[in-house]
């Protein structure tokens, strides 16, 4: 009865790969990382989110009445004036000129001003868009991304200076993030493009994200004598946090061959390695090996094995004991 819930593994032959670990973080995706600076100076007259919150595209995250937006409404009001007035003006100057009373001259004339009222307001509308103007002096700040609020630098009631260089806002899409790794100068022949890579981190250390090695940025820290590589990691569960700590195991393949077994498959009983060799219900041994290699998913060893055999994996143990008694 042990035997039905037993599975086995067969001994190949294969690349040793080799897991090499490096410490890192995690941080987003700079392509999904946006700085919201404010287009105009003024006083904050609303503050709608806070630090951390997540934002859709669009939303409003704050308010500024500003003198300047005033200036724009103005410019926008008459633009639309003009363009009433000087339609007026065309159809008196059409019906005049139906009736012979004017010239084509004074008709082209009428024409030529609606054209230049309607371009003008066209330019105000497409200015007033930009700004995000509402009634009332007010400048609308709004996300141009979906994603969490990772820097807020405003207040209610703050007063904004229209020369000011700093960002109000930094809004980061993280459904992708990046791990960056640390790769020492003596580990750098290692790290090659496409390389798979596991990720943990402090906070969920049970969990694996899994990803590939997709730019190697070949620059030198000379205070770290190391260099960095990015691995992007599927984050729509939102577990990884921007500028958590991670370590980083990447998966190198070497040209060396070697016969491996799923490390599950092998036992260490006094500082001594073995498998069961399964040939039948009545026929398993115990046969000691000696690894060469072993990393957290296959054990390599040169001798010992022979490529095709079976060997036990789940209640090996059991069976190793009864098998000793």
């Amino acid at each position: 009865t042990m035997l039905k819930s037993t599975s086995f593994a067969t001994v190949k032959k294969e690349n040793v790969t080799e897991e090499l670990n490096f410490f890192g973080k995690i941080s987003a995706d700079q392509n999904n990382y946006i700085d919201i600076f404010p287009l105009v100076g003024g006083n904050v007259v609303s503050v709608n989110v806070s630090l951390g919150d997540y934002v859709h595209k669009g939303q409003v995250l704050a308010t500024i009445r500003s003198t300047e937006v005033a200036g724009i409404q103005k410019d926008l009001s008459d633009a639309r004036t003009d363009v009433l007035l000087a339609e007026k003006n065309y159809r008196v100057a059409e019906d005049m000129y139906n009736g012979k009373l004017s010239t084509d001259k004074d008709m082209m004339e009428a024409k030529g001003q609606l054209t230049k009222a309607k371009e003008q307001l066209r330019r105000s509308e497409a200015v007033s868009q930009i700004y995000n103007v509402r009634t009332g002096n007010i400048y609308s700040v709004v996300s141009p991304i979906d994603g969490y609020i990772v820097q807020k630098n405003i207040n209610k009631d703050m007063q904004l200076r229209s020369d000011r260089s700093d960002n109000i806002f930094d809004v980061a899409n993280t459904k992708d993030v990046w791990a960056i790794l640390n790769v020492n100068e003596t580990d750098i022949d290692k790290i090659s493009m496409g390389m798979p890579a596991i990720v943990s981190t402090l906070s969920y250390p049970d969990k694996k994200f899994q990803g590939s090695i997709d730019k190697i940025f070949k620059i030198i820290d000379p205070q770290t004598n190391s260099m960095q590589a990015r691995v992007v990691l599927d984050n729509k569960d939102g577990l990884l946090i921007p500028d958590s700590k991670a370590t980083i195991k990447v998966l190198h393949r070497s040209n060396t061959e070697a016969l491996a077994v799923p490390s599950d498959a092998v036992i260490f009983d006094q500082n001594k390695y073995f498998v069961l060799i399964y040939k039948s219900q009545n026929d398993i041994k115990i046969r000691e090996i000696l690894p060469i290699k072993q990393n957290e998913g296959t054990t390599y060893m040169a001798t010992g094995l022979q490529e095709g055999e079976k060997v036990v994996v789940n209640n090996k143990l059991l069976i190793y004991r009864a098998l000793n008694n």
